[in-house]
């Protein structure tokens, strides 16, 4: 079983950028991957994924300022995060496309927009 350990997380002003990496225990394979977000009380929520060949896609409020990416060579991801606002403001999570054979959810990284 892979297992993911997110980090770069912080506390930012609105405007500001954070930069999140997930790495993997072991190989993505061929699985599209993705990020989620999760605030207290309410379901994760999908926010990017990036394909084995590098093909983005991102939910719509995030899209033009978050850019994902990906390096199957050290089994890592990467979520650029742009323009941060306060509805950014969210545990992180990174981890397979459903469909794609989900593994355990990480710790997550805690990402919160405040000025």
């Amino acid at each position: 079983q892979v297992q993911f350990v997110e980090t770069g997380g912080g506390l930012v002003q609105p405007g500001g950028s954070l930069r999140l990496s997930c790495v993997a225990s072991g190989s993505f394979g061929i699985a599209p991957m993705g990020w989620y977000r999760q605030t207290p009380g309410n379901q994760r929520e999908w926010v990017a994924t990036v394909t084995h060949g590098g093909t983005t896609d991102y939910r719509n409020d995030v899209e033009g300022r978050f850019t994902v990416s990906r390096d199957n060579s050290k089994n890592t991801i990467y979520l650029q995060m742009n323009n941060l606002q306060p509805d950014d403001t969210a545990v992180y999570y990174c981890n397979k496309i459903q469909g794609w054979g989900q593994e355990a959810w990480g710790q997550g990284t805690q990402v919160a927009v405040s000025s």
